[in-house]
């Protein structure tokens, strides 16, 4: 597996907005959390969620921009994204548009992978980590009900150590009950109201 960051250039940290970068590992409910977020902030112009382009299909719980890997590396050479990364044999960016959306003070919201946390930290201003995690048995169940072809091996999956996520996180959501409850948290810190209840 490769996991590599490449920026588009920029000159000093873009801000005001604020990047909150959502990370953890596979079957942690990443995407059900981002899912009932991103309901939670639908009448807030001031919160983006950006769909992230990747080389692989869309799917019921991502709502992905699927491109091909050609296209791809079209859209890289053009300069077409604030960041990208590859992982699991597929490739990932957020769209440059991102960058104009923290320059207007809003929060953008993403889930990336944890190699690019750094890199991000040094391009924005205002960057908020967010580990979402669960329990190993719990990730085991919703990786094996996923079945995503895509996944590849679910044993190498489970194998990748969380550490590095959890170490480099400004907040850690342990996803493990009530799916409502555990997006109430994350809204709190997309909104910068902290996330104890």
């Amino acid at each position: 597996m490769s996991e590599t960051v490449t920026m588009a250039g920029q000159a000093g940290a873009i801000g005001p907005g604020r990047l909150v970068l959502v990370v953890g590992p596979s079957g942690a409910g990443k995407d059900t959390l981002l899912r009932l977020a991103q309901a939670a902030c639908a009448d807030d112009h001031d919160v983006v969620f950006p769909r992230r382009v990747v080389t692989r299909e869309s799917s019921v719980a991502e709502d992905n921009i699927a491109v091909g890997s050609d296209e791809f590396r079209r859209g890289l050479d053009h300069g077409d994204f604030a960041v990208h990364w590859d992982a699991h044999g597929h490739s990932y960016a957020l769209p440059l548009e991102i960058n104009d959306d923290i320059r207007a003070g809003r929060a953008v919201v993403a889930n990336v992978s944890r190699t690019v946390i750094g890199a991000l930290r040094q391009t924005y201003a205002n960057v908020v980590v967010v580990a979402i995690t669960a329990p190993p048995d719990v990730l085991a169940q919703r990786l094996a009900a996923r079945a995503r072809h895509s996944d590849g091996n679910i044993a190498d999956r489970l194998a990748r150590s969380v550490d590095d996520a959890s170490a480099q996180a400004d907040v850690t959501i342990l996803n493990a009950g009530s799916a409502d409850y555990h997006s109430r948290q994350l809204v709190r810190v997309i909104r910068n109201e902290g996330w104890h209840e």
